[in-house]
């Protein structure tokens, strides 16, 4: 550990969520002074797995409401922000485009512009999108190719990525933009996405389910380098004066939503064959990222492997289920 983060004073948007849980863990063991924003409480949050969540500052309210987000920021006098709160998943944004659009981009300004007020705000991290870049003819997706998404989430974080380049480029605000691919470790509570759905599925015995035609290609990212990823990002901006800059993370390992589930199948010694429902619809078909910058420029790389990640995430689950 650097020591950079004993005694910073951290605000935490999405604290509750699978990056965010991890983020404010590994911050408070670092000796932040962390402060989040919480809209709904989920009991079983991997943020309530031991004993940090005791040492932080909750704030009760939602991305929405600029004002409870601004007296945050100036009383509990911030000087660094994760935004990492979104609605997140594809198939809702699908059926509730009005709500996604609420969440990620006036949510996004909100926070933006609350940040802007505040005059101890030295680095902002806004959590962007592999989807943010849409179809793309080239692949793999590097930092420069235009964002282009389509459908309602791809749109909201193209947007919210967007926003965040102005509040730089007009206002000089330190803000820094990550570009993930799915990220996966025990703790997502979202059942309906693929890694987590199909270990439980597969601990239950049934056999798990593809919503596509299982040739749709993705980039998977553990969570404990995401985390690391962004820590990293964070403690460097100033160094090396990357305000502004967006940038990609990833292992550079790309699979098939098929590939993906029989990997996990494997991993878990099961003999069960998935069940490829072929409907997916309003969906990027292939995606996946560069992280030739982040190599370069922070001397970043990944610690987990594809299966190494997934052998830790089966482990967490086959654990909370258990429970």
């Amino acid at each position: 550990m650097s020591g950079f983060w004993n005694g910073k004073n951290v605000f935490v948007t999405g604290c509750t969520g699978l990056l965010g849980s991890y983020l404010v863990k590994e911050l408070i063991d670092q000796g932040a002074n962390v402060t989040g924003l919480v809209r709904d409480q989920v009991p079983r949050s991997n943020l309530y797995q031991g004993s940090q969540f005791e040492k932080m500052n909750v704030v009760q309210g939602a991305l929405e409401d600029m004002q409870t987000i601004e007296r945050a920021l100036g009383e509990y006098e911030i000087d660094t922000v994760f935004h990492l709160a979104a609605q997140a998943i594809v198939g809702v944004a699908n059926r509730h485009p009005v709500s996604t659009f609420e969440a990620n981009i006036l949510g996004t300004w909100n926070v933006l512009e609350a940040c802007r007020r505040q005059p101890l705000i030295k680095r902002v991290i806004v959590a962007s999108s592999d989807k943010a870049y849409g179809d793309q003819e080239q692949l793999p997706y590097d930092e420069d190719m235009p964002l282009n998404g389509k459908h309602p989430y791809d749109v909201s974080k193209s947007c919210a990525d967007l926003i965040s380049h102005t509040y730089y480029n007009t206002y000089g605000l330190p803000v820094c933009i990550t570009r993930c691919g799915n990220l996966y470790g025990g703790g997502d509570l979202n059942f309906n996405r693929i890694i987590p759905q199909t270990i439980q599925l597969v601990l239950e015995g049934e056999a798990p389910e593809i919503r596509s035609d299982g040739t749709f290609i993705r980039d998977y990212f553990y969570i404990e380098d995401a985390v690391k990823a962004y820590l990293l990002l964070a403690e460097k901006m100033e160094e090396k004066g990357l305000a502004g800059e967006a940038f990609n993370f990833s292992n550079e390992i790309q699979l098939t939503v098929l590939e993906l589930v029989d990997k996990i199948l494997k991993a878990m010694g099961s003999e069960l064959k998935p069940r490829i429902l072929n409907q997916g619809t309003h969906e990027i078909k292939h995606q996946y990222l560069s992280a030739e910058k982040a190599r370069k420029l922070l001397d970043w790389k990944p610690d987990y492997s594809i299966d190494e990640g997934l052998e830790k995430t089966i482990e967490w689950y086959r654990e909370f289920f258990q429970k």
